[in-house]
């Protein structure tokens, strides 16, 4: 599994680029927007047979995308509805795996049209590609500008971005319909509002026809949880992922790993997920803080990872973390006490990046010998220095 790969299966399971996130499913998320006004196609959710003259498009309820692809979006005639149902479940080996039955929606063209937060310029960034639908990935270019619902002149600049790719009337349409969803996404405490397909229909209609709704975790107490959505969230976990989030942190199993990767904090997770995969050696797994959860998960971290550690092929076990005014001391301290209780089966190597603040009184090769006293391979305070003791160990 390349590290491109490793990071969609990330995020498909939830883990944390920037912050946590809440992915809404396709049915929980198109009830929001209707309620806020926005067209969708007639549909229903079903988690029986259907009748065998229902008529419309299958699609599963799951959370990562790319169904289509995948075969989980189907379009039934009269009588082969029960076949075609069946055919999804199985793919997705549930037999009572949620499944919308939608109206099949006349389309005249497929839009894609998405507003997201842009981090960097801590904005609401509005995209837009003419041609949407599965292949929009290919698609030469977007169309974008930055959106503040009530700044002066902001239906004018979202006007001018789509007059791009777009006669005058539709931008004109597209830019209101823009603003409307740029006000949905801040009142909803929303990462990313996507909807690919909008349909534009034969009589000028705009209507939702798939979309994909991402909340901030930090803002979930505001808003009622979708039940089919937190349902899919929990059946994806496998056990130690459920047994991790019980435990307050986030943690996600990856195939074809060969090391136990102990991390805090998604950005440095990320950053040694792309040098273990550049190095030969993939992480078996990934951690992240949880928000709201305890200040001290350290041990329970070590056990899952002594726990993937534990499988053949599985060769080592990386711990790798930065203290900026936080006291190595106490960090090497209970570091080594969690692994006198618990002695690592497999070569364990360490990782501290430490301030000046974090060394007083306690240099880093003081740190070394302390944890190779509990069977601590290697001590670096560099993550490319880390990374190569890593792959040299799993190379034997």
């Amino acid at each position: 599994m390349n590290t491109t790969t490793r990071r969609g299966k990330l995020l498909r399971k939830g883990a944390l680029i920037t912050e946590g996130t809440v992915r809404l499913a396709e049915h929980d998320g198109k009830r929001l927007l209707h309620q806020h006004g926005v067209a969708i196609p007639r549909g229903t959710l079903l988690h029986a047979a259907p009748a065998k003259d229902a008529q419309g498009i299958f699609k599963a309820q799951v959370l990562e995308g790319g169904r289509g692809k995948r075969g989980l979006v189907r379009r039934s005639m009269t009588g082969e509805a029960p076949p075609i149902a069946a055919a999804i479940r199985a793919a997705l080996g549930d037999e009572t795996a949620p499944l919308l039955l939608e109206e099949a929606v006349p389309m005249a063209r497929e839009i894609y049209l998405a507003l997201r937060i842009d981090g960097t310029a801590q904005c609401i960034e509005l995209l837009c590609a003419p041609e949407g639908g599965v292949e929009v990935e290919h698609a030469a270019s977007l169309l974008r500008c930055g959106i503040e619902p009530e700044a002066p002149g902001v239906l004018e600049t979202a006007y001018a971005a789509l007059r791009a790719g777009f006669a005058p009337d539709l931008a004109a349409r597209l830019a209101r319909l823009a603003l409307r969803l740029a006000r949905i996404l801040r009142d909803e405490d929303l990462d990313l509002l996507e909807i690919n397909p909008l349909g534009l229909l034969p009589d000028g209609r705009l209507v939702a026809c798939d979309a994909k709704l991402v909340r901030d975790d930090s803002a979930v107490f505001r808003h009622a949880a979708p039940a089919l959505s937190a349902a899919l969230e929990d059946a994806a976990l496998t056990p130690l992922e459920r047994r991790a989030r019980d435990q307050g942190f986030q943690l996600v199993e990856l195939e074809g790993g060969t090391v136990a990767m102990i991390t805090a904090g998604a950005g440095l997770g990320m950053l040694m997920l792309d040098l273990l995969a550049d190095a030969g050696c993939p992480a078996a797994c990934f951690m992240d803080n949880a928000n709201g959860g305890p200040a001290e998960t350290m041990p329970d971290r070590l056990a899952a990872a002594f726990e993937i550690a534990a499988r053949p092929e599985v060769k080592a076990i990386m711990f790798f973390t930065t203290l900026a005014s936080r006291g190595l001391k106490a960090r090497v301290d209970a570091l080594a006490a969690a692994l006198r209780a618990n002695p690592p089966t497999k070569p364990f190597l360490a990782g501290i990046a430490a301030g000046h603040a974090a060394l007083r009184g306690y240099p880093l090769d003081q740190a070394r010998a302390d944890l190779a006293a509990v069977g601590v391979a290697a001590l670096h305070d560099n993550p490319h220095d880390l990374v190569r003791a890593v792959a040299a160990a799993v190379r034997g």
